[in-house]
């Protein structure tokens, strides 16, 4: 089973960064794959907030979101936008996976739950909280390429979430990402692979990649890791469109050898006094 993923460098122009995703359809489906996987904020990346407001839309009025859905049926491919923000009633924004089947209809739909506000050794700051609401709970998904389950970047440092996600079923987990370059140096593999060993399961992580306009450098190196933590692919750190064969019956053949899954147990706490 092929899956295809494209690693982007993002704008803040939603029409071009369309653009750039309906060539990887087209692309992705033209090289047999089953799956298409892009980064977070796939649609519009813009740390301006005034300029980025009028480029924001709800859901059913999305621009980009319409366009992949057209580019996934003439082209006959699911497609799993890593997300998009959207706009929600009160204010706020989700910052929303979406899974399109072949026919371009949607077939899940994924809020970050955990939210990334923090301020790094670098002077970095960065507060989601302000203009996003987290998500309410976590969702798989059935696709060609085996149950879905899904996360978006800062989620993978809460492994709650993935046993979540496994326990429900998954055998492949999509953390699409926008990392930051110092925490991709320091954590991003290391994570990725633990969470796949963990969940016995593939992970697919779609990521950004580069400088983008808004200022930003985002750290690249969208991997696909098998149920044992072997990375199958890693894409460095150029933009572009990555095919990598899965094997299915992979996942079965590692959870048989190491049954983490059937081995889980409820962890009781004692505390004990001083």
């Amino acid at each position: 089973m092929k899956v295809a993923l494209l690693q982007m460098t993002s704008g803040v122009d939603p029409a071009v960064n369309a653009h750039s995703i309906i060539d990887a359809v087209a692309v992705a489906a033209a090289g047999g794959a089953a799956m298409l996987f892009t980064p977070e904020m796939s649609g519009l990346l813009d740390s301006n907030r005034a300029r980025a407001a009028g480029s924001l839309h709800a859901e059913a009025d999305d621009p980009v979101l319409a366009a992949v859905r057209r580019a996934a049926a003439e082209h006959r491919i699911w497609v799993h936008i890593g997300s998009l923000a959207v706009r929600e009633e009160g204010g706020k924004l989700a910052n929303r996976a979406f899974v399109i089947d072949d026919e371009g209809v949607i077939r899940a739909r994924y809020d970050k739950f955990h939210l990334f506000d923090v301020d790094l050794p670098t002077g970095e700051s960065w507060r989601e909280s302000a203009s996003y609401r987290p998500g309410a709970s976590a969702v798989v998904v059935d696709t060609p390429v085996g149950r879905l389950g899904l996360a978006i970047c800062y989620d993978m440092r809460f492994p709650d979430l993935f046993r979540a996600l496994s326990d429900a079923g998954a055998t492949i987990l999509a953390v699409p990402a926008a990392f930051t370059r110092p925490t991709g140096a320091a954590h991003w593999h290391v994570l990725l692979r633990a969470r796949a060993i963990e969940a016995a399961a593939f992970v697919v992580a779609a990521a950004q990649t580069g400088v983008h306009e808004d200022g930003r450098a985002t750290y690249g190196h969208s991997l696909v890791i098998d149920p044992w933590g072997e990375v199958l692919l890693d894409m460095e750190e150029k933009p572009g469109i990555g095919f990598v064969e899965i094997d299915p019956a992979r996942t079965a053949d590692v959870r048989a050898r190491i049954p983490v899954l059937q081995h889980r147990r409820p962890i009781p706490v004692v505390e004990v006094a001083r």
